[in-house]
């Protein structure tokens, strides 16, 4: 308002050219033409137009400015649950994360252990067949070495007969063999 006052003074100061006529000064001619319509909205509106035009501005401004905060508040809601619900996703996904973790960690040393049983029962099968292979093989080399030394005495008793028979010695024993053959098939 007293912009508005300072102008009319301002107008007031200007000399007068002692005639009327056309000013060609753009920015000087606006300024009056603005101060005019000011200075007629001020008389005839006595104030209460701008005041009321300037009040209007103000509450459009200030409803302008409360709906962006109501909005900003929204969307900082929105966003707010938006972030609880990621978290809360998250520590879902954590928690899976970490199960399949665990059941990986308890199949890993099942694994382990039943790998483990496997071989143990493995090792013991072949530690059971190797010591049955050498105890098959200690009784076949033992049958051997009897079949040998058998086979040696047979030969050597064979010898010895061979040696100290006479005709009559020999029918001596095959007649006494002969008689125990014969009691024996009688007892039958």
């Amino acid at each position: 308002m007293k912009n508005v006052t300072h102008s009319f003074v301002f107008l007031a100061h200007w000399p007068f050219a002692g005639s009327f006529g056309l000013n060609t000064d753009i920015l000087a001619t606006n300024l009056i033409n603005l101060t005019v319509v000011v200075g007629v909205l001020i008389f005839f509106g006595k104030g209460v137009c701008a005041s009321c035009l300037l009040k209007d501005l103000l509450d459009n401004r200030k409803q302008r400015i409360l709906s962006t905060i109501r909005n900003s508040e929204e969307l900082r809601r929105g966003t707010l649950e938006q972030l609880e619900k990621a978290r809360l996703r998250l520590q879902k996904v954590e928690l899976e994360a970490d199960e399949y973790r665990m059941n990986g960690y308890s199949e890993i040393e099942r694994e382990k252990a039943n790998l483990i049983n496997a071989t143990s029962m493995s090792l013991e099968q072949l530690e059971k067949s190797k010591n049955e292979t050498l105890y098959f093989e200690k009784q076949k080399a033992m049958n051997q070495v009897r079949q040998r030394v058998f086979q040696q005495a047979v030969q050597g008793a064979l010898g010895t007969l061979n040696s100290c028979l006479n005709t009559e010695l020999h029918f001596r024993t095959i007649r006494a063999n002969i008689g125990i053959l014969g009691a024996i098939e009688w007892k039958r």
